[in-house]
């Protein structure tokens, strides 16, 4: 069985999907882009832009009654590769001793001009 889990501290969702599903013990969040809750862009840096997908991200495991620390596992999106110091800088801060596993893509595009994505899986409690 699975539960959809939703927050009006971060964006809604840009199409028919929603910002996070908890299936059996785990959380699988949709990506977050540098969208602010109210759908305005921040733009600018990679490191703005990847702020604002952390904050989104903190907000919606705090929907689910979960936090950084139960994160098992992301994939990351960039369209450009030469970010990834900048972007790596922003997401480690977010981790403690115990990042969780994590995969980094180049992508062509992503959705409303962003230059990083984020979508987490997390263990509930």
């Amino acid at each position: 069985m699975s539960r959809i889990v939703s927050t009006d501290k971060a964006p809604p969702a840009l199409g028919p999907y929603s910002q996070a599903v908890k299936a059996g013990d785990l959380l699988f969040t949709a990506g977050q882009t540098g969208l602010r809750p109210d759908g305005t862009f921040v733009g600018g840096s990679v490191t703005e832009q990847a702020e604002q997908v952390m904050d989104n991200l903190e907000a919606v495991l705090a929907a689910a009654g979960c936090s950084f620390a139960d994160v098992v596992k992301a994939t990351c999106y960039l369209t450009d590769m030469n970010d990834f110091k900048e972007f790596n800088a922003v997401y480690g801060s977010r981790f403690g001793e115990q990042p969780p596993a994590r995969t980094t893509v180049a992508v062509a595009a992503l959705p409303v001009g962003a230059k990083v994505e984020v979508e987490l899986v997390a263990l509930l409690k």
